[in-house]
């Protein structure tokens, strides 16, 4: 691609001219952390391409994704938190319901991260304050990208403090740890945004902001983030610039599906779109199933071609230069492959004990009937003893009638329940 355009021209091509930008948030941008080599996922979220609309049109759609239920509970659940002035968030914090609301609005998403910077500028020392809704601002392999938490704390001390709420229940004082992770890897992406404004300010706990049980009543808990707040760190950094993606694309290389003018049906060919998705690589895993709306259509390139990341990153980390399933087979059987690599030694050890369990099996297995030389003859097989004649079976009037006379044992038990 031309790199006489800037950036941001560049990726309004891939988008398409007429195709509004879907905007990063957290959840994607945390997701894109955990598998920082997918250059494919790197470049459409940065140009704001509907990945999902995308992996609908290519006939792989996506099979995750938060129902409908459960986005308006969540939406319900923090509004109940933020009503009257934030007042059940404010008593979760311990401020006593006394702390000051700053108004964040301002035109275009560059004037909300600019009065951001400002409230967070013009905290009081020694007061509570809340933002609702801040804007941050984060790069992103040479990308700007634009984050928006539940709501940001300047405590006291002069600490910030991120609160995240969520609608899955803490029950008995402990919730879901895939739901937590998710949450705490979300929003280390904020504390890292957080950060590139004044490092060192922002606490490591966050604030989790819960339904109590199975009510609605909320409650929370801290949640330490280091753990997460370093991984995402170290993954974000080793994202490769999108600059450096975008320049060695074909001249003309866009994701736009050309909807009808009533922008609900795609007209783009399947195969020319394929063909646009696959001159981005990606890097597959069984993981991106639940995170990436293109999975399935990479895992079937995946799989077509036979590449090993389609079984597991642990397994790919472990075959070290033997990447196709065709190479690890030949290094296997002995027909490639060089016998002092280690994995090469285990293949073919792996495959030697397989050869000598199905061969005792074959051996253990007894022969065709017949071939046994030491059957018994039809003399040798005892007689049968011969069978008793059947009982003589009543007309079929006379049994519906006793059956509807006679009460069943069974009357009253749900059918194929226990007796």
């Amino acid at each position: 691609m031309s790199t006489t355009h800037s950036l941001r021209e560049r990726l309004a091509v891939l988008r398409g001219s007429t195709t509004a930008s879907r905007p990063m948030d957290a959840r994607a941008l945390a997701a894109l952390a955990a598998n920082p080599g997918c250059k494919r996922r790197a470049v459409m979220d940065a140009a704001g391409v509907d990945k999902g609309a995308v992996a609908e049109a290519l006939g792989s759609p996506a099979r995750f994704g938060q129902s409908r239920f459960a986005f308006s509970r969540g939406h319900a659940f923090e509004a109940r938190v933020k009503a009257d002035g934030c007042a059940e968030l404010l008593r979760l914090l311990g401020s006593e319901g006394k702390a000051s609301l700053p108004d964040l609005s301002a035109p275009g998403p560059e004037g909300r991260v600019a009065r951001t910077r400002m409230a967070l500028a013009e905290a009081v020392p020694g007061e509570w304050t809340l933002l609702d809704h801040p804007l941050l601002a984060l790069d992103v392999a040479g990308s700007t990208v634009h984050l928006e938490p539940d709501a940001v704390v300047i405590a006291p001390d002069g600490t910030w403090i991120v609160v995240e709420i969520k609608s899955f229940p803490i029950l008995d004082g402990g919730a879901d740890a895939m739901k937590v992770g998710a949450a705490a890897r979300q929003s280390a992406v904020y504390v890292l945004a957080l950060d590139a404004v004044d490092p060192g300010r922002t606490r490591a706990d966050i604030l989790l902001v819960c339904p109590k049980d199975f009510s609605n009543l909320p409650t929370a808990d801290r949640v330490d983030i280091r753990k997460q707040l370093a991984v995402t760190r170290r993954q974000l950094t080793r994202l490769t610039r999108i600059s450096d993606i975008t320049d060695l694309l074909p001249e003309g290389t866009t994701f736009d599906l050309s909807y009808t003018p009533d922008g609900r049906t795609p007209t783009r060919p399947r195969a020319e779109l394929a063909a646009a998705v696959d001159t981005v690589p990606a890097a597959y895993a069984p993981e991106c199933l639940s995170t990436c709306e293109l999975a399935f259509h990479c895992r079937d390139r995946s799989r077509a071609a036979g590449r090993v990341e389609a079984l597991g990153r642990s397994l790919r980390g472990e075959l070290g230069d033997l990447t196709t399933v065709e190479a690890v087979l030949a290094a296997a059987h002995g027909r490639a492959g060089d016998p002092r690599d280690p994995a090469v030694a285990a293949l073919r050890r792996a495959a030697a004990l397989r050869e000598e369990a199905m061969s005792a099996a074959a051996e253990a297995a007894p022969g065709p009937a017949g071939d046994d030389a030491n059957a018994p003859t039809a003399a040798q097989v005892p007689a049968r003893a011969p069978a008793r004649p059947p009982a003589p079976r009543a007309p079929a009037a006379t049994t519906a009638a006793t059956a509807a006379e006679q009460p069943a044992a069974g009357a009253g038990r749900v059918p194929g329940g226990p007796a």
